[in-house]
């Protein structure tokens, strides 16, 4: 008799799911608990990339109030991010002076979905439904629940993040 192997316990919170970072050391976001997080979708070849100068400047402008950009580079889009960890991390440094946590690459939509966007877009989440394209970000407050989805056309610096951002960052 074959006894079947233990399934992982599914996570209890965002902070307990397993990301590996742009540098291939695995983790989770546990370092991020009590933060207000901005978690995007990124990629270096697409028409929103210069939004990467806008969440660089959030984090410097938030970082002391709590705020940390977290960007999970995603090639589903058009192939718009096909460079390896080292070229994703080279560009957005160079290009963008980037600093803000940059992960490896993901999937955000389909069968192959990273267990971070099943969070934060799959059925359970408050604003389920697939990533349309790249630049897709989300608020999670200091809890860990998420507040709000910002479809790529939505800038960093627009009203409608800075007033999120905000009521966030003073939540706690």
């Amino acid at each position: 008799m074959t006894i079947p192997a233990a399934s992982p316990a599914p996570a209890r919170s965002i902070y307990d799911l397993a990301v590996t970072d742009i540098d291939g050391r695995p983790g989770t976001l546990a370092a991020y608990a009590g933060r207000v997080l901005l978690i995007v979708n990124v990629a270096s070849a697409c028409g929103f990339t210069p939004q990467y100068a806008g969440l660089q400047a959030l984090g410097e402008k938030h970082g002391a109030r709590g705020l940390t950009v977290l960007g999970f580079p995603c090639n589903q889009f058009k192939a718009q991010e096909p460079g390896t960890p080292a070229e994703i991390k080279e560009f957005c440094t160079t290009k963008f002076r980037v600093t803000f946590p940059l992960f490896a690459k993901i999937e955000v939509n389909g069968p192959g979905r990273h267990p971070l966007y099943v969070a934060l877009a799959g059925e359970g989440s408050p604003f389920p439904g697939d990533i349309g394209w790249n630049f897709t970000k989300f608020l999670v407050g200091r809890d860990g629940k998420i507040l709000q989805r910002f479809g790529s056309k939505v800038a960093p610096e627009s009203p409608e993040i800075a007033a999120a951002l905000e009521a966030a960052l003073a939540a706690g």
